[in-house]
């Protein structure tokens, strides 16, 4: 299969949304009722799409969660005693802005990684980089950094999350 010259272009100024967008605007039969302003407008919503995915999936790479959570997917009913105001204050993230920390404490098999998992997928959809971990695993890699030297190192790039 050749590929056309004009799309070769966009592909090597990385524009891999538009490329895509073209594809399936040419296997479409409804792109020839579009204006030349609303295919160059398709092509501009994909690719501003296709980079805003790009980026959640590398910042929910670098968060390295334990579990695929959603806040949307909390259920209340259950009697864990969650308070559902103050889940809904920590997901508008103004804790974040304000460099706090968050600290979820409760007993074994309540569903606190879980719920951890679930803020920070959120946190990462709002455009925060965000680091997922669990207290003992902290604690161990301190003691690490702290033996081979990277222990300042690792707590800017802690703060700095």
């Amino acid at each position: 299969m050749l590929t056309h010259p004009t799309l070769d272009q966009p592909r090597e100024l990385g524009l891999d949304g538009m490329v895509k967008a073209c594809g399936d605007m040419e296997a479409s039969s409804h792109a020839g009722e579009l204006s030349h302003l609303e295919r160059l407008g398709l092509l501009l919503e994909r690719e501003i799409s296709h980079r805003h995915d790009k980026r959640l999936a590398a910042r929910l790479r670098y968060a390295k969660l334990r579990h695929t959570a959603c806040i949307e997917d909390v259920d209340y009913r259950t009697s864990r005693g969650l308070d559902r105001s103050l889940l809904l204050k920590l997901v508008q993230a103004s804790w974040i802005d304000s460099h706090d920390n968050l600290l979820i404490c409760d007993p074994a098999g309540i569903g606190k990684s879980w719920l951890a998992c679930a803020l920070v997928h959120q946190a990462c959809r709002d455009n925060y980089s965000v680091l997922y971990q669990r207290t003992p695993k902290l604690f161990t890699e301190l003691a690490l950094a702290r033996g081979d030297g990277r222990y300042a190192r690792n707590l800017r790039s802690l703060s700095s999350t």
